[in-house]
């Protein structure tokens, strides 16, 4: 691949989002549900396969993913596992690369999210829980 090859290469936004949304554990559906009525399941699996989204679009699925939009802009998983493995970690210590074109950053911050995300569940599964101990209750 030549210089040229590699600056006309594209950054598949598609492929980001899908990377982005299996990252947070999230459905397909989950993901339809968040974007609207108007989306399902079908149309997000055709949405993942699309190279470039319109940015309005975008944004959508950067603020139901809660990601910044320039992951699904910029992230380029070739280029992140070239940096990572041409890097020399030394005395086993983990570094952290952080380039304007490949915001890792944002891939990172997915673990400190993860948790946040865990802990919102959890909470709503309870909320859930309460509501429906009540609806029995009155049941009876």
């Amino acid at each position: 691949m030549t210089n040229t090859d590699a600056m006309e290469k594209k950054i598949h936004e598609g492929r980001n989002v899908r990377r982005f949304r299996e990252m947070r554990s999230m459905k397909q559906d989950a993901l339809a549900a968040e974007l609207g009525d108007d989306w399902n399941q079908q149309k997000i699996s055709l949405l993942e396969q699309k190279e470039t989204i319109d940015l309005p679009l975008l944004k959508q699925i950067a603020a139901a993913l809660k990601m910044p939009i320039e992951a699904f802009q910029n992230f380029d998983e070739e280029q992140a596992i070239n940096i990572i493995s041409n890097h020399d970690f030394k005395d086993n210590a983990v570094g952290v690369i952080i380039t304007n074109n490949n915001p890792v950053d944002a891939v990172l911050k997915l673990h400190e999210e993860k948790m946040a995300l865990y802990e919102r569940m959890l909470k709503e599964k309870d909320e859930m829980m309460a509501r429906l101990e009540k609806m029995i209750e009155g049941i009876r």
